[in-house]
């Protein structure tokens, strides 16, 4: 969790990957709804904001 509050203050890209598939995208924000966390990222290749239950996750990495 401490990785991506620092990659939503340095706005660094992260890679997730969530039921199979890879996203490569922006840090933009971590929001909590009741007991879930979930990441907000920028996907810039369709200029969406996308959100990713972290629970929902396989795996993450805050990339350099």
């Amino acid at each position: 969790m401490d990785q991506l509050e620092m990659a939503v203050r340095t706005g660094r890209r992260v890679a997730l990957v969530r039921r199979g598939t890879e996203y490569i995208v922006t840090a933009r924000r971590l929001v909590h709804a009741g007991r879930r966390d979930a990441l907000v990222g920028f996907l810039p290749m369709t200029g969406e904001e996308l959100r990713f239950d972290l629970l929902d996750l396989d795996e993450f990495q805050v990339l350099p």
